[in-house]
């Protein structure tokens, strides 16, 4: 948005994707320690308290792991590397053998359909619409950012990135449907009978592998759940560094995060801004749940801009370099951005105010440094990243007036809500994208992007004459 919305909608952006890949370090470190209490150990048992909280020993533990990422990319991205291929092997590998192994002791296909537990949905449409944003599922699909946060790292980014960014999701996808899929069908029907909402496993699948006497697969499973959250603890650390520093390269963070170690190219500083950022965070959100739910939402409002950002650039750059050209994104950006409205909107009153009301705490650091520039297009950015403040009093107003089903005083009836949304959004996302501006920050892309250009046109005609050579 910096590039092509000036600075007022860049740092919105910014803001919201740095406030969510920070927060993901504290997240995953209460998820390793929560996954821990499960142990068949008193010592572990009692890092979380009764209403799923951690206590002052899981805070302890979580905050050595929190350090443990941070000292693993302290140094050098190839000891990221290594560590992160290794985990990643391992936190793959666990789960299929999870579902083969349920498979086989369990398969009850009735269970979708069991009219005694309520048949298919039993708490309703909307409640799954709010599992969506709010229950983890757009969280757990949020590690793709990684891929571009550190794809300046990355060698033939052009051809990296596109398939690093299809198979994570594809991937990602495909485990978790089988997960689900697989606990929903090898849950007993004794169980199921007692309906859904009756189950409350602390560890649902390591109780449900106890419960199939498959004792032998559940002590690789508890090492798989404290395991898998540090893998991606680790890959965040090392993107909100980068999150953080572009933020002070766009002139609003003091000049000390900004920078990076002239040997391990690294920039540490931010590293340690974050780490005293995670703790806050950890103090403060003890919880799984609602650590889950802030994320969830950041992600949510810094993928709104996506769609907006990448019809504008095309609208004022059309001479720019394109190494991957999206075909048809005239028609898929708007409805990304709708979605992307719904999910935000998903995600319940009043959580949708408390969301909003972090992200406009960010204005008074955004205002403090742009005027000290004294630039004189400040109030042209302003007047570009104008649809974006009211969008978001938008969100709020149709969040509080909206349907009972999620969390509104219910004025706009559930069905009328979603109108009332897709219309309003696809309103404001022409107003994003005809918003756009040419600013320095554009000129200063575009003179990289010319280097770029010139030198993969360098190494396609030194590839030319090798051939021609031989």
């Amino acid at each position: 948005m910096q590039y092509s919305h000036g600075s007022f909608a860049g740092f919105f952006g910014g803001w919201s994707i740095w406030i969510a890949t920070v927060a993901c370090l504290p997240i995953e470190a209460v998820a390793s320690v929560t996954y821990m209490s499960s142990w068949p150990w008193k010592w572990a048992q009692q890092t979380t308290a009764t209403d799923g909280s951690l206590t002052i020993s899981g805070i302890v533990i979580a905050c050595a792991l929190l350090i443990t990422y941070f000292l693993l990319n302290y140094w050098t991205v190839k000891l990221f590397t290594r560590v992160n291929s290794l985990i990643t092997v391992f936190k793959i590998a666990v789960p299929f053998l999870t579902v083969i192994g349920i498979v086989i002791a369990s398969f009850h296909p009735s269970n979708l359909t069991n009219a005694t537990s309520g048949g298919f949905a039993p708490s309703g449409v909307a409640s799954v619409f709010t599992a969506v944003a709010s229950a983890g599922i757009i969280f757990s699909f949020s590690g793709f950012q990684n891929i571009f946060n550190l794809g300046g790292e990355v060698k033939n980014p052009s051809k990296t990135i596109p398939k690093a960014l299809i198979l994570s999701i594809v991937c990602t996808g495909f485990i978790y449907v089988c997960l689900q899929t697989t606990y929903i069908l090898g849950m007993t029907p004794d169980y199921v009978a007692k309906g859904w909402n009756n189950i409350n496993f602390h560890s649902p699948f390591a109780n449900l592998l106890l419960l199939l006497n498959l004792h032998w697969f559940v002590l690789v499973l508890y090492m798989d759940a404290f395991v898998s959250p540090s893998g991606a603890g680790i890959a965040y650390s090392a993107s909100a560094a980068r999150m953080a520093y572009g933020i002070q390269k766009n002139g609003h963070a003091p000049a000390v995060i900004g920078s990076v170690h002239p040997k391990y190219h690294i920039p540490r500083s931010a590293m340690w801004f974050n780490l005293a950022v995670s703790f806050a965070f950890l103090i403060i959100f003890r919880g799984w749940g609602s650590l889950a739910e802030i994320v969830s939402g950041a992600l949510v409002l810094a993928f709104l801009t996506g769609p907006i950002c990448a019809m504008s650039l095309r609208r004022i750059g059309p001479e720019l370099h394109r190494p991957v050209r999206l075909k048809g994104l005239s028609f898929i950006a708007p409805f990304a951005f709708i979605f992307a409205s719904f999910t935000l909107y998903w995600l319940r009153w009043p959580l949708t105010g408390h969301l909003m009301l972090i992200i406009f705490l960010g204005l008074p650091i955004y205002f403090y440094y742009e005027l000290k520039k004294k630039d004189s297009d400040f109030r042209r950015h302003l007047k570009a990243g104008a649809w974006l403040v009211v969008f978001l009093v938008f969100m709020l107003l149709v969040s509080s007036l909206g349907s009972k089903e999620f969390g509104g005083k219910d004025i706009i009836p559930y069905g009328l809500d979603m109108i009332v949304l897709a219309i309003g959004s696809f309103f404001f996302y022409l107003w994003g994208v005809r918003s756009a501006i040419v600013t320095t920050s554009y000129y200063q892309g575009k003179a990289v992007n010319e280097q770029e250009t010139q030198i993969v046109d360098n190494k396609e005609i030194n590839v030319n004459s090798r051939a021609v050579g031989k």
